[in-house]
């Protein structure tokens, strides 16, 4: 394998020829310094999903349309013992509406500027983004998951979402003027880009705080952060005495704490604390099981054997909200990579340490066929 590039991956992971060719065109790309390809590598429009790449030049379309694309967990005070998917299931309607509560305030609090995709602040969005209440599944660490201030006996809010319309625009803007070149970090374009790219770090995480007050208030449940990691972003890099770039595209950082690992909606996520963050993944690891279908396959393959309803309800009990049937079949968890062989090798290689398993008991993705919100860009179908 060319030294430009590496993989971190078993022999056991199923890696497409086509990721594989990606991640190696991408590292061709001037300026490239390195490229690492992570357990759950996998093709995307030009350039790989689930890898990270460092560079001497900024590249926005590495980091994609959806920048700051990520995870929250909070833990609820609700007991286990008394959520009720079904009556919870019924009160969580609406959340692709936008909010009706005062976004001034919400800005404010994450220092954010008005744009003008604000409506679909606080909605989850199409594709892979989702809301999960999950619970404690089993516990590898208890000490680390009580210094994380994780109570097995509670239930956890999961969501993943990113910076929706914002996202896609800052892109569109900057391919429309400099197309996929790589840009001189001193060049104006690339302080522009920073800055709105920035901008919508803050976005996407406030994003997944108001999704999460939104289904907190639903269920009328209290509930506290415990982490909030992104997996689409760009930062600056001291490498060895130079200033460099370090892009991630699904790919979250493994030098800000613990993070969840999510598999499908029908498998187990994972709650890991990643060893003394390592050169060799460029700081970085998975974020998913990884796409193992190509989109608009799975009603194809899966439709003779499942109908809708059957999808609804996963292998582990969970209850799935999905009202747009063809979102319903290409999300089915048939269409993902095993989350424990990505686990598996990360942990092989001495990356992770897994704190704790987490089962999914109710997933939110769409109460109605997606549409289009003022603001809002077109729904990503893909989960990682």
């Amino acid at each position: 394998m060319p030294p430009s590039y590496q993989l971190i991956a078993s022999d056991q992971s199923w890696i497409e020829g086509e990721a594989l060719r990606q991640l190696e065109q991408t590292a061709a790309l001037p300026g490239m310094r390195q490229a690492v390809g992570l357990p759950d590598l996998h093709p995307g429009k030009g350039y790989p999903i689930g890898a990270a790449f460092l560079c001497e030049q900024i590249y926005p379309a590495l980091i994609g349309n959806d920048i700051g694309c990520g995870m929250g967990l909070w833990q609820t005070d609700l007991p286990r013992r008394k959520f009720k998917p079904e009556r919870a299931a019924e009160r969580l309607q609406g959340l692709e509406d936008p909010w009706d509560g005062e976004l001034s305030d919400w800005r404010t609090d994450y220092g954010l500027e008005p744009t003008a995709g604000d409506a679909a602040l606080g909605t989850i969005g199409g594709g892979n983004h989702f809301a999960e209440v999950q619970w404690v599944e089993t516990v590898m660490d208890p000490a680390a998951l009580a210094t994380l201030g994780i109570d097995p006996d509670h239930a956890l809010l999961l969501v993943h979402s990113g910076s929706r319309g914002l996202g896609e625009s800052i892109l569109r803007a900057v391919v429309d003027q400099q197309g996929h070149h790589g840009l001189d970090p001193a060049s104006p374009a690339a302080i522009d880009y920073l800055r709105q790219h920035d901008h919508a770090l803050r976005w996407a995480q406030a994003n997944r705080g108001l999704i999460a007050h939104r289904i907190l208030t639903a269920l009328n449940v209290d509930a506290q952060s415990r982490l909030d990691s992104w997996h689409n972003l760009l930062q600056p890099l001291d490498w060895h005495g130079e200033r460099l770039w370090l892009h991630r595209k699904g790919a979250v950082p493994a030098d800000r704490g613990p993070v969840v690992i999510p598999g499908s909606r029908g498998t187990l996520s994972y709650l890991v604390q990643s060893h003394t963050p390592s050169e060799q993944s460029l700081f970085s690891l998975a974020h998913g099981a990884g796409r193992k279908w190509k989109r608009g396959e799975a009603r194809g393959r899966l439709g003779g054997r499942q109908g809708a309803e059957a999808l609804i309800t996963t292998a582990l009990g969970g209850r799935v909200i999905c009202e747009d049937k063809d979102l319903l079949y290409d999300e089915a968890p048939e269409n993902y990579k095993g989350i424990e062989r990505v686990v598996a090798d990360l942990s092989e290689v001495g990356l992770i340490d897994v704190i704790a398993t987490l089962r999914p008991v109710l997933t939110y993705k769409v109460r109605r066929p997606a549409h289009r919100q003022p603001g809002a860009r077109k729904p990503r179908r893909g989960r990682p």
